[in-house]
């Protein structure tokens, strides 16, 4: 007994690291940040993610928009995280995506109100190519993070219009352009809001110029949907500093009965 008690507590600590190499030996896996084979998010980078969230304001700001926090800035680790996720479907990224996701909603609202987590709509061309959604799949990772603390429930609220081009490239004022009237709200749900009060957050991966979530937010306030903040993982440096403080409260909301 005493012989086998040995052997696991010598092999054990060993086991992460053999999955990992199991997982670089069948599947040629390897950490995105840092490149060690093994799992698509090391032990060791996934220790050094962010642990807490902050105001990040687009500059310029575009105007109205609700408060958007981020856990950092689009660089090193988050952003190979984000587009390994969205461009490579490396979905085993989806979990700590959404854990990050969840800590910058967290930031954003009173704990104590109930949530409706309304993920940015994808192009469903790019859905197809891509064969998931990820914003979505984040917003659920969140909501199953936050939910032993509050009410939360994911509601996908918002579509896309046709004629939408892709934004990559884009300055700031041709994002805004290409994205005005892009986004309505899902028939039927604006007419389902009355009841309990709730925080809206408006989710995506990534603040660039702010123009997706202020088009997200018009959408939702058009159809009488308030919104209270915007959460994302990451936001693009050229704006004013991660924790910039700029008065910007927003009101609360019912929510939307039947959502997830």
């Amino acid at each position: 007994m005493e012989v086998c008690s040995s052997w696991w507590h010598r092999w054990v600590p060993l086991l992460p690291a053999l999955v990992d190499a199991g997982a670089d030996l069948l599947l040629g896996s390897a950490c995105v940040v840092c490149g060690l084979p093994g799992r698509v998010l090391c032990p060791g980078c996934r220790a050094a993610l962010p642990l807490a969230a902050e105001i990040a304001w687009p500059s310029p700001t575009p105007s109205g928009l609700a408060s958007p926090y981020a856990t950092g800035p689009y660089e090193g680790a988050l952003k190979a995280m984000v587009v390994g996720h969205k461009e490579r479907g490396l979905l085993g990224l989806t979990r700590p995506l959404g854990d990050l996701l969840a800590v910058s909603v967290a930031a954003s609202v009173d704990p104590e109100v109930p949530l409706v987590l309304v993920p940015v709509p994808s192009r469903p061309a790019a859905v197809r190519a891509r064969g998931h959604d990820p914003t979505l799949a984040m917003a659920r990772r969140a909501a199953r993070v936050l939910r032993p603390d509050r009410d939360v429930v994911v509601a996908r609220l918002l579509r896309t219009r046709s004629g939408v081009a892709d934004q990559a490239g884009l300055d700031a004022d041709e994002r805004h352009a290409n994205l005005a009237g892009s986004m309505a709200i899902r028939a039927g749900v604006a007419r389902r809001l009355a009841g309990r009060r709730a925080d809206v957050v408006v989710c995506d991966d990534v603040i660039t110029t702010g123009a997706t979530a202020r088009e997200a937010q018009r959408a939702l306030e058009a159809a009488g949907v308030p919104v209270s903040a915007v959460g994302a993982v990451a936001a693009t440096v050229r704006r004013h500093a991660i924790g910039h403080k700029v008065p910007n409260s927003r009101p609360s909301l019912s929510r939307p009965p039947g959502t997830e």
